[in-house]
């Protein structure tokens, strides 16, 4: 089972291979709180961009651990990528960029990334 999401204009679409969710993660880390991003993350292996990759720009602050990718055209971080502890790599996707996850029946979670 997998499940697609996007950007906003449609130019970045990607496909993770795996049932989609049933939790995400709100964190309140500066960055997180300003785009209001819930999250879900998968390993790297499980997630493909199936289109845009060349409209894609980074963005990192703080440590630069987290590799934020988002549409050059609309502006929308639909995911992240970056590390878990042990350093196997991982996305962090934006559920509010997965059109067929319904976000009310989200189990939501926060992170203190704030103080993190």
């Amino acid at each position: 089972m997998s499940f697609e999401g996007s950007c906003h204009c449609g130019a970045v679409q990607f496909k993770v291979d795996a049932p989609p969710p049933t939790t995400a993660i709100s964190c309140n880390c500066s960055h997180c709180r300003r785009r209001g991003a819930l999250l879900s993350f998968f390993p790297a292996s499980q997630f493909e961009v199936t289109q845009g990759s060349e409209a894609l720009r980074s963005y990192k602050f703080n440590t630069h651990k987290i590799d934020h990718q988002f549409c050059q055209a609309c502006g929308i971080e639909a995911f992240a990528r970056g590390a878990k502890p042990d350093g196997s790599p991982i996305c962090a996707v934006n559920l509010r960029c997965v059109p067929a996850i319904d976000l009310d029946a989200l189990d939501v979670q926060t992170y203190d990334g704030a103080k993190a």
